[in-house]
């Protein structure tokens, strides 16, 4: 009777210990969920796994926690050491960028084991979120009317050729910017499918040093904003140059007008998501995007979103 009564007691402590640790963690989840996402405190610091993720306290050292996944500020650290010299200060400057990265990288190879049914034992992690992601995009199809919009958003870039003997390539040009799209938005949007967690106190410090740069500081600067990034030796990126140098002036103290060559400012390309170039941002007068295009844009155009935006 002691016996049973031991065990009877010993059970009872374990069940109200493990009520008490549940308790505990739908607190925490509840407490977690009350706190601001990274997009909501600071717009445009994360642009990819980290945008929904929650600013909270996390014990020192711990820069994010997310389930059994916990990164270290040690890692990041190692991580920009490894870098080549001359990349090292600016990953510095966006060590929030380089951790947005990691975390990305690894929450998606979760993702990718969790799906798989058989996974390779001997597939990579580049391997397991490759095979993930093409699962995703493999029903995006592109009309014939996306076809031509973009032909005659992009017609003087065409070099006089007709759509009919560039559609082919049009196709295939935006079928892969809109997998891309596809892509970019299911990782921008993990958070919303599982609790990512962010050292708050370390966030605050990133989003001020990660923002010295033209584009953030164009952004915050109260008025609008369009910005390209290009570079020099493209041809619709050569088009819009001279564009963009007429813009600034007659918009001069009204809106800002930034070019960023992509070849000088790599993580800054990198951060913004730049795989195809030239590439146009607005932003409004609090740095929210509101429109974005991609290839050559007329003036006549842009100077049409800018109106819509409130420039006159």
């Amino acid at each position: 009777m002691r016996e049973q009564t031991k065990r009877a007691t010993i059970g009872g402590l374990w069940v109200v210990g493990w009520m008490l640790t549940q308790a505990l963690a739908v607190a925490g989840a509840d407490k977690a969920a009350d706190s601001p996402t990274l997009d909501e405190k600071y717009p445009g610091l994360a642009t990819g796994g980290l945008t929904y993720a929650r600013l909270v306290s996390l014990p020192e050292g711990v820069l994010l926690r997310a389930g059994a996944l916990t990164i270290q500020e040690k890692e990041v650290a190692d991580r920009i050491s490894q870098a080549p010299e001359a990349q090292q200060e600016p990953l510095r400057k966006n060590a929030f960028y380089v951790l947005e990265g990691t975390a990305t990288t690894k929450l998606l190879v979760q993702a990718a084991k969790a799906q798989a049914s058989s996974a390779d034992p001997n597939a990579n992690d580049r391997d397991l979120i490759q095979r993930y992601l093409q699962g995703l995009v493999e029903k995006v199809t592109v009309t014939d009317q996306e076809v031509a919009d973009f032909y005659h958003a992009n017609k003087d870039a065409c070099g006089g050729a007709t759509l009919d003997q560039v559609k082919d390539q049009i196709r295939q040009l935006v079928l892969q910017q809109k997998q891309q799209d596809s892509v970019d938005q299911h990782v921008r949007t993990i958070g919303q499918r599982i609790p990512i967690e962010v050292s708050a106190e370390w966030a605050k410090a990133q989003a001020v040093v990660a923002k010295d740069n033209p584009v953030d500081k164009a952004r915050s600067s109260g008025r609008p904003s369009l910005v390209d990034f290009g570079s020099t030796g493209c041809r619709p990126c050569d088009m819009l140059a001279p564009i963009l140098e007429t813009l600034k002036a007659k918009y001069a103290g009204k809106a800002n007008v930034v070019l960023v060559l992509v070849g000088q400012e790599q993580i800054l390309a990198a951060r913004y998501g730049i795989k195809t170039i030239p590439m146009q941002f607005f932003y409004d007068k609090d740095g929210k995007e509101v429109f974005r295009h991609i290839g050559f844009m007329p003036q006549a155009e842009i100077e049409k979103q800018l109106a819509q935006m409130g420039v006159q």
